[in-house]
């Protein structure tokens, strides 16, 4: 039973004006705001003692099994995450590295996404990472990305399955036959597509870029052309990969949980193709392979790479699923940066004009068609792209796990790669767009350990050659069939790299005959 004091709490409204009812409510919202200071400043001491508490007792730890390096793990649970993600909206999101690396040095502890990492912003320690792969590190990945792909992806398989893998894909990638083939599929798809942006009013690069990207690598992988399956396709991929970076919970309703359930779906569809590209392959065997399901699936059948605990069939389908994942992400971004980067500097520009104006006219007049290494000899072009790749950070490092006692063992290692590619110890002026860099580097600087947007060792993307052919021919149509105007846009860095307004431009077709003039753009 409430006592008529208690039962003051729940006067009438009409009461609440009362001299009597207004000093009740004062009273009982003074005590409120008192017991919530309280307990506010009870936990803030709790949380600070146990974040003092915790790093005390992880260095007491560190100091038994032998030097780790140093840095601090933020708040319990969270770490230093929101530092983190905020850095990743600035315009220099190689800040929280930065700001780190004068405290600690290169090498340093936090902990980001749930995950207590070690991180190294050294060429020389990413160059061990990447190479000792397999034998002290392995892949360790955030639990999102590893929940969603599972344990047997590309990303995580080790050893001899993935180096044979790898060794497939590879040769696959650089076979004459390919090759040949896909320098016409990627010709066709960029001149289709720059044509449809004449009509229209305003182009926002990077979604227009998406959908021609994601048409050339689905056609590599599975040879499905435009079409309705293909928007099916698209729709579950794009649902799938949200939940690449997310809270790793997987009950209904959450992004990872809706996420996987776009996989089943996706997985099905892909399946489909693969049953009857099986039915097909016993038949034509001594053909060239024509995608990546022909490779995987002959290689199956063979009694290859496929793991033991899942179908044939299911294997190649979850393969070709995780293979679309970096292709997704890497080439459009890379191009719509380069659109970006040449509309901030138009003598950049200039300059590539000139050299595609150049080849296009050599071309004309002797009546051949361009082929591969028409487009890699553009040398000034391939400047633009490394400088595009270097500024981007598309891939901004690799996350592995410490296996044997390297001073850091049992601990995730994450390799950055964007505090290599920024630092001004390496490359002058690091935030500078300037391809010509490049040129005066001309072997002085170690690409293999300074310069890895593709990542390195036995994990180097397999398709490198095949991104740069493909941002080569987007770039040689682009320049020598239009002119445009950008509007003002900016790189958000957070959780994949991105432009905020998705780089919006107004193109206009033009005839040239001659280079232009940096007034031109």
């Amino acid at each position: 039973m409430y006592s008529p004091a208690n039962l003051s709490l729940f006067r009438s409204p009409e009461n609440l004006y009362s001299p009597s009812g207004f000093m009740d409510y004062w009273i009982a919202g003074f005590l409120v705001l008192t017991a919530g200071v309280l307990l506010l400043s009870w936990l803030w001491f709790r949380l600070t003692n146990s974040k003092t508490r915790n790093e005390d007792k992880q260095e007491e730890s560190e100091k038994k099994k032998g030097m780790i390096p140093k840095g601090s793990l933020g708040w319990p649970v969270i770490g230093e995450t929101l530092t983190f993600i905020a850095c990743g909206y600035s315009s220099r999101p190689v800040s929280f590295m930065d700001k780190r690396k004068s405290l600690y040095g290169k090498v340093f502890k936090t902990n980001i996404i749930g995950t207590p990492i070690i991180i190294s912003t050294d060429a020389e320690v990413n160059k061990v990472v990447l190479q000792n792969h397999g034998n002290t590190f392995v892949p360790a990945y955030p639990k999102s990305i590893t929940e969603l792909l599972g344990e047997n992806s590309i990303l995580s398989i080790n050893g001899a399955h993935q180096k044979r893998l790898h060794t497939l894909i590879s040769a696959f990638l650089r076979s004459p036959h390919l090759k040949e083939r896909i320098t016409r599929d990627i010709e066709a798809s960029v001149a289709l597509t720059l044509a449809s942006w004449s009509q229209l009013p305003l182009v926002h690069v990077q979604d227009e870029i998406k959908k021609m990207t994601f048409e050339i690598l689905v056609k590599l992988l599975m040879s499905i052309s435009p079409g309705d399956d293909l928007d099916i396709l698209k729709l579950e991929f794009q649902e799938f990969i949200k939940g690449l970076i997310c809270i790793p919970i997987k009950f209904p309703g959450t992004r990872l949980y809706k996420s996987l359930k776009a996989k089943e779906r996706l997985i099905k569809i892909v399946k489909k193709v693969v049953e009857e590209r099986q039915e097909a392959t016993t038949e034509s065997t001594n053909c060239p392979a024509n995608d990546a399901v022909d490779v995987l699936l002959r290689d199956v059948n063979d009694g290859g790479c496929s793991d033991k605990q899942s179908h044939p069939l299911d294997f190649v389908s979850g393969k070709i699923v995780e293979m679309m994942i970096p292709g997704e992400e890497t080439m459009p971004t890379a191009m719509t940066l380069a659109v970006k980067f040449l509309s901030d500097n138009p003598v950049a520009l200039a300059k590539l004009v000139e050299e595609n104006m150049e080849m296009k006219r050599r071309k004309l007049e002797s009546g051949k068609e361009y082929d591969w290494s028409d487009y890699m000899s553009l040398s000034f072009t391939q400047n633009v792209i490394n400088e595009t790749l270097r500024m981007a950070n598309i891939i901004n490092g690799v996350w592995r796990k410490a296996l044997k006692d390297v001073e850091i063992k049992g601990w995730c290692v994450l390799a950055s790669f964007i505090s290599v590619h920024m630092d001004e110890d390496i490359y002058e002026n690091p935030y500078q767009f300037d391809p010509w860099r490049w040129d005066r580097i001309n072997g002085t600087t170690n690409s293999n350990i300074c310069f890895t947007p593709f990542g390195g060792g036995q994990r180097l993307c397999p398709g490198l050659e095949l991104s740069k052919l493909e941002i080569s021919i987007f770039l040689h149509q682009l320049v020598t069939r239009f002119s445009w105007t950008a509007e003002k846009d900016e790189i958000v860095s957070f959780p994949t790299v991105k432009m905020k307004r998705r780089l919006p431009i107004r193109v206009t077709p033009v005839e040239r005959t001659s280079p232009i003039s940096v007034e031109d753009h």
